[in-house]
């Protein structure tokens, strides 16, 4: 997989270079290539911001260097098919686990990191395949978002993860929470390891495990369940979770991300 940032702050990437995505990286898996906005602006000072028609505080990004900024990623790699653009924004589709599971089937994705109050909508309109968001909260960039995502997309490439187990047990795999995980020692602080886990008994331990996450999506993410297919003794352990405790329930289970806000960066 190609993969194309294009944000006023490169530096913000860096952190694309370790870990599980640096390894990826190394291994040929996906590339990732950050490009600085302001190459593509035509001003001495580089500008790429400006105020807002109709009034308002803050600043909006100008569609000019952006529309020049993706016509030349678009069109570096000759004839094939453009990249499939992205635009993290909280006013955008939640970003899921069955998204990410989508956009890492893409061989091309390009974001687009936008400041301040956002980026012209002009632009949005022109070439944005989806708006995307991480949460219901704002942040000042969308760099922060486009790393969430990377990560999220890579880890399910094949050859991103050295056990590919890890993946298909993951959080929201199954559309539940993952349950928790121990590892040695058997007993840490007075606390034991659950006893199920150290009898070798793997049908139970797979019960336990797939009861674990009923439980744990019961009690924080009662919203997931409303789309799941329940077993009769699935509904049993919901019913004896939520009669135990009340649920900590989502706000209404949207995922949304990162509005460039804020006009504390320099135009």
């Amino acid at each position: 997989m190609r993969v194309d940032v294009v944000t006023i702050f490169p530096a913000y990437l860096e952190p694309a270079r370790l870990s599980l995505l640096g390894k990826a990286r190394d291994r040929g898996v996906v590339e990732i290539h950050s490009h600085d906005l302001r190459d593509w602006t035509t001003d001495r000072h580089r500008t790429v911001d400006d105020t807002p028609y109709g009034g308002g505080p803050g600043m909006v990004m100008r569609p000019e260097p952006w529309d020049a900024a993706l016509r030349a990623i678009a069109g570096s790699s000759g004839p094939a098919p453009r990249p499939r653009v992205i635009v993290p924004t909280p006013a955008g589709r939640p970003f899921t686990q069955a998204y990410a599971a989508e956009l890492a089937a893409e061989p091309w994705l390009a974001f687009c990191c936008g400041r301040y109050e956002g980026i012209d909508a002009r632009v949005v309109d022109a070439w944005a395949d989806d708006e995307v968001s991480i949460g219901d909260y704002v942040l000042s960039g969308g760099e922060v978002a486009t790393l969430v995502m990377l990560e999220a997309i890579t880890r399910l490439l094949p050859g991103a993860v050295g056990n590919a187990e890890s993946v298909t047990d993951d959080s929201f795999a199954h559309g539940l929470l993952e349950g928790p995980v121990y590892t040695r020692p058997p007993e840490w602080a007075g606390r034991r390891v659950p006893d199920v886990l150290l009898s070798g008994d793997h049908g139970a331990i797979a019960r336990w495990r797939r009861e674990q996450a009923l439980r744990r999506t019961a009690r924080r993410r009662p919203d997931l369940l409303a789309t799941l297919e329940l077993h009769d003794r699935d509904r049993v352990v919901v019913a004896q979770t939520l009669a135990e405790e009340p649920c900590q329930p989502a706000s209404d289970g949207a995922e949304t991300t990162a509005r460039p806000a804020g006009s504390d960066e320099p135009g």
